[in-house]
């Protein structure tokens, strides 16, 4: 995948993947559905962005979301966020309204979070492509076995983090990776998926980001600033 970029560091920790059959496959198919004329999300340069904001030894959280956003102008790399100006997910809407009532913190104009990317907020997808308007169109591709190596690189790493896990689907990715069972070093949140389909029935309520800077505190890892700018900084690649 000569087109994107992938941080030095991360090659060194899981770049053996690019060797494997799984994604010499992902990759043809990559190139066959944009040989068709079909818009894929995000653009080639920011398939790998979530890995590039947040090198592995600067991890100190990890947020796993499923795909990425297929309504045009919305994926940018990061799970969850969009760029500015661009509206707010619903889902991420949630996310605001629980960090206001766990933190106190004012909800933020905007929905773009790299502002936590560059504190060590691994906002990883499960999956890093998605055909415009086709939800989870790339899901069985390769890029789940990608992202479960990024996954288990993090948490083989015995510094403390946290794992949040929103909904089934994240919850079931992280059970089979070692370093997330009995005796991790890490903690691990679960609640239901911040989706307005779900969102009342355990999420709002679940105070994820004070545990998580209360658990980074005690472990001398320091804490997220949950607070997003008014103004954010772009990244571009």
């Amino acid at each position: 995948m000569a087109e994107v970029k992938l941080h030095p560091d991360w090659l060194a920790a899981i770049g053996g993947e690019f060797e494997q059959p799984y994604m010499a496959g992902l990759k043809q198919f990559l190139a066959d559905e944009r040989a068709k004329g079909k818009a894929i999300y995000p653009r080639p340069r920011e398939w790998f962005a979530a890995l590039d904001a947040t090198p592995p030894g600067a991890v100190r959280v990890v947020i796993l979301g499923q795909d990425p956003y297929h309504g045009p102008g919305q994926a940018h790399g990061l799970c969850f966020s969009v760029q500015p100006g661009v509206r707010t997910p619903p889902s991420l809407v949630n996310i605001y309204k629980e960090m206001e009532s766990d933190l106190g913190i004012a909800r933020a104009r905007h929905g773009y979070l790299g502002h936590w990317a560059d504190q060590g907020v691994l906002l990883l997808n499960n999956c890093l492509t998605v055909e415009a308007g086709q939800a989870a169109s790339h899901q069985g591709k390769g890029w789940e076995k990608f992202t479960d190596a990024a996954v288990a690189a993090v948490a083989a790493d015995p510094a403390p983090k946290v794992f949040i896990l929103w909904g089934s689907h994240a919850q079931r990715k992280a059970a089979n990776v070692a370093g997330l069972g009995a005796g991790s070093p890490h903690l691990i949140l679960r609640a239901p998926h911040p989706s307005p389909l779900s969102a009342h029935n355990g999420f709002f309520g679940s105070r994820p980001f004070s545990q998580a800077n209360a658990f980074l505190a005690a472990h001398g890892r320091g804490t997220i600033d949950w607070q997003l700018p008014e103004t954010p900084e772009i990244v571009t690649g």
